[in-house]
Formats: C-alpha cells, structure tokens, sequence
C-alpha cells in the first residue's frame, strides 16, 4: 500500500496528512522481514513518542487501515489494534474502538468497520461488532451492536434512526 494513499481523504488537513504518512510508514517498517526491521526500531519508538504519546492518537501501526483513511480533527483518538478499517473509513475526534472486557475476564474480538463507514466525535465502538458500508455513526454515540450497511445509527446504546 503506498505512504500516500490517505493523502486525498485528508485534503485541506496537514495533520491528517501528516499523521496518515507516519503510520503507513510505521506500518511498512513493521511489515519488514527480520532482521530488516530492527533497524527501524528508533521510527518506530520515535513514532510511539510523537503520534501516540504527544498527540494522543492511539493509532498502533498492527491495526488493519484501508486505504483512504480520513482524520478530522485527530485529537484523543483511541483505536485498538485488532481493530479491522476499511478503505474511505472517517473518524473524528475523542472516539474509541477496541474491544471490551467480557464476564469471564477475557477480551472480546474487535470492531470491524466496512467501506466508507463515517464516525461521528466522541463515539464509542467496543466489542465484536460490524459496523456495516456506508453506516454513518452519529456524534456521542455508543456502539455495542452490529450496524447494518448505509444504516445512520445515534444514541447510547446506538439505534437505527435511519436506513438509507
């Protein structure tokens, strides 16, 4: 996948830019066979330091990305690294998605986003859930349950509130 291949999903957006081309670099140091990628140990510490710890944009290098993945407004971001994102995915500031601690204490899997799925700010994906193409999630929202594709969901706990 190319270093640039999120440039346009952030056009008019340095940091998105920026921080898209960081990853996918980190990404492709990582993807390195060993020993190759030991010597990219120091990117990839500098990256840990600079994207994760000082912007706080938790966007690990082993998570899943598609191509075309926008950043808006890439503030307190927190994404788990088994997180599958599909291409032309949005997200947006204060959002969460990983996986969430089942009864019995273990974790569940997580979150897979679809093509184009559109997250609002400060929304809350956790579990083993499928958020489907095209879903738009709406601002505030908590995500426990599938969504189905082109669906607009809202609410705590996310609910349809329009199929398109």
């Amino acid at each position: 996948m190319s270093l640039f291949c999120d440039w346009d999903a952030n056009r008019g957006n340095i940091k998105g830019r920026v921080v898209m081309f960081l990853f996918r670099l980190a990404a492709w140091c990582r993807s390195l066979p060993a020993p190759f990628w030991w010597i990219t140990i120091p990117y990839l510490a500098w990256y840990e330091v600079a994207i994760i710890w000082s912007l706080g944009i938790e966007l690990r290098y082993k998570t899943k990305v598609g191509a075309g993945l926008g950043l808006f407004h890439a503030q307190a971001l927190v994404v788990h690294e088994g997180t599958q994102i599909g291409p032309r995915c949005i997200l947006r500031q204060s959002t969460t998605i990983g996986a969430k601690r089942l009864a019995d204490g273990t974790q569940s899997a997580c979150p897979v986003l679809d093509v184009g799925v559109d997250v609002g700010a400060n929304v809350v994906i956790l579990g083993a859930v499928r958020i489907g193409a095209r879903a738009v999630i709406g601002a505030g929202s908590v995500v426990v349950r599938d969504v189905p594709a082109g669906a607009v969901v809202a609410g705590n706990p996310a609910r349809v509130i329009r199929q398109n």
